[in-house]
């Protein structure tokens, strides 16, 4: 699972979006693998500063995971990202 997180001044509650290709399987995988992502970071956003936007980009691997999984890595990714948001890329 790739993590990209913005973090802008404003008064809007965090905001969390989601990327499932078409490599992940079909239709009904696909959207599984949204729904389990969905319900992982309801717990996530509100911890989240007002202003925040996060867009998930999940993996094919993300299929043959458990919702407990899902959970963990998505909140692993965003404390990751969190830590090195406003550092630059070498």
């Amino acid at each position: 699972m790739v993590v990209h997180l913005l973090s802008q001044e404003s008064d809007e509650s965090a905001m969390v979006g989601f990327v499932v290709s078409k490599a992940v399987g079909n239709a009904v995988t696909r959207n599984r693998v949204k729904r389990r992502l969905r319900h992982a970071s309801r717990s996530v956003v509100e911890s989240l500063p007002n202003g925040t936007t996060v867009v998930v980009r999940a993996l094919p691997g993300a299929v043959d995971c458990s919702y407990q999984e899902l959970s963990k890595d998505l909140s692993a990714c965003v404390a990751r990202a969190r830590r090195t948001r406003g550092r630059t890329p070498r």
